[in-house]
C-alpha cells in the first residue's frame, strides 16, 4: 500500500494541473467568502445571519475546484490509456484507488486547511466593520466556529472521495464532473423550488451538499434538517458508496 501511495503522489505531484487547481481551491474559496463577508451587514436591531457561515461561503465555489482535481485523477488515465500501465505495475485494482483516495485526501486536507484559514481570518477583519461586533466570529478559541472550520475542511476531503468514486465509475472526466457537480448543486434548487414543504426538507437530508453543509451552521440548529455532524455523517455515506462502485466497477470491467 505504500508503495501504491508513494506511485500515485509521484503522478499527481509532476501533473502540472495539480499545483494550479490546489491554487485554485485556495484562491477561490477565499475570494468568495471575502465577498460575503463584504455584502453581509448586520443592523444595530439585530441580524439574522450566521457570520460563521458567511465567512465559510467560498466553499460552495471551492468544492467545483475539488470536483475537476479529484475526477481528474482517475479519469484521466482512462483518457490516455495509462491506467493500463498503472493496472500492470499493479494488479490490486482496489489498493489503487484506495491509494488514489489517500493522496487525493491529503491534497485537499491541505489546501482546504489553507482556504478555510483564510476565509476564517478575512471574516474576523472584514464582518466586526458591518455591525457584527458582539455576535459569534469565527475563532480558534470557539467552539461551534471551529468546528465549522474543521468541519468544512473535512466537507471538501468527502466532496474529493465522492467524485474520485464517480470517475472511476464512469471512466471520463467530463461526465463525471457534471455528474458530481449535478449532484451537489440541482437538490438545493430543486428543494427552493419545493418550498418549506416536507418533501424539500426530506430532499435537504439527503442531498450531499445540503446535508454536508450543515457542519457549517452556528445559529439556528434547531431549525436544521439535520444536526451538523449528521449532516456530514450523510456526506460521508455519499462518498463511501461511490467509492465501493468505483472499486466494484474496476474489477468487472476491462482496463
Amino acid at each position: 500500500m505504500t508503495t501504491a501511495v508513494h506511485a500515485e503522489w509521484l503522478k499527481l505531484r509532476t501533473t502540472p494541473g495539480t499545483g494550479r487547481l490546489l491554487a485554485a481551491l485556495i484562491a477561490a474559496t477565499g475570494a468568495l467568502s471575502a465577498m460575503a463577508d463584504a455584502a453581509a451587514r448586520c443592523p444595530a436591531g439585530g441580524c439574522q445571519i450566521d457570520p460563521v457561515k458567511t465567512s465559510l461561503t467560498g466553499i460552495y465555489l471551492g468544492q467545483a475546484v475539488v470536483v475537476v482535481l479529484a475526477a481528474t485523477a482517475i479519469s484521466s488515465e482512462y483518457g490516455t490509456g495509462m491506467i493500463r500501465v498503472t493496472f500492470a505495475a499493479m494488479p490490486g485494482r482496489t489498493g489503487v484507488l484506495a491509494a488514489k483516495a489517500v493522496v487525493i485526501a491529503g491534497l485537499v486536507l491541505t489546501a482546504g486547511a489553507v482556504a478555510v484559514l483564510g476565509s476564517v481570518l478575512a471574516g474576523r477583519l472584514i464582518l466586526p466593520g458591518h455591525g457584527f461586533t458582539g455576535y459569534l466570529l469565527p475563532s480558534p478559541g470557539s467552539g461551534p466556529a471551529l468546528r465549522a472550520s474543521i468541519g468544512s475542511v473535512l466537507y471538501l476531503a468527502l466532496i474529493a472521495l465522492l467524485s474520485l468514486g464517480i470517475a472511476a465509475a464512469v471512466r471520463d472526466t467530463a461526465a463525471a464532473v457534471g455528474v458530481v457537480l449535478g449532484l451537489l448543486y440541482v437538490a438545493p434548487i430543486i428543494a427552493a423550488v419545493l418550498g418549506r414543504s416536507g418533501a424539500s426538507r426530506q430532499l435537504q437530508q439527503i442531498a450531499p451538499m445540503t446535508a454536508g453543509l450543515a457542519i457549517q451552521a452556528t445559529t439556528g440548529l434547531r431549525s436544521l434538517p439535520l444536526s451538523p455532524w449528521t449532516g456530514l455523517g450523510v456526506l460521508a455515506g455519499w462518498a463511501a458508496a461511490a467509492l465501493l462502485t468505483g472499486s466494484l466497477l474496476l474489477h468487472l470491467r476491462d482496463a
